[in-house]
């Protein structure tokens, strides 16, 4: 905030004037950035699953449950068909009896919505999950790991 004092015959005037300089300056930058993500809130995000290069291949272990999702939205627990009602209640009995290691491993089709695994994530995590960990498949197509072809 501005101030000027002036004096006349003895008098002191003290005026106040806001400098709104710098809130435009924020207002214009928060313009921008709406502008910017909206569009993109708007079409959805599509969640890609990572993919390797130099991965080991081990088999999967005896404790390790392993939550898949088709590109229906289908969830599979070790393989296994699970309905989508019933995931929770799954979930919740095998992470119960667990005192340790709560660990699930997460297998996602490329194509599938990110508010899928979005949900998916959340009912591990209600279901006590402490751990997730993503799957990924070993990238042979000559593609770099971000999915582009290797120039």
């Amino acid at each position: 905030m501005a101030t000027s004092a002036s004096a006349s015959a003895g008098q002191t005037k003290v005026t106040a004037s806001p400098n709104v300089i710098p809130m435009i300056d924020v207002m214009l930058v928060l313009l921008i950035i709406f502008m910017i993500v909206t569009p993109l809130i708007a079409n959805g995000f599509q969640a890609t699953m990572p993919t390797g290069a130099n991965l080991d291949k081990r088999p999967e272990g005896v404790d390790e449950v392993v939550l898949g999702i088709d590109m229906n939205g289908t969830y599979f627990i070790n393989g296994l068909l699970i309905p989508a009602d019933a995931l929770p209640d799954q979930l919740k009995a095998i992470y119960a009896a667990r005192e340790e290691d709560k660990i699930l491993y997460f297998r996602a089709h490329q194509g599938l919505k990110f508010s899928r695994i979005q949900d998916a994530v959340e009912i591990a995590r209600q279901a006590g999950v402490r751990v997730m960990a993503a799957i990924t498949e070993i990238n042979t197509a000559g593609m770099n790991i971000f999915g582009e072809k290797k120039k």
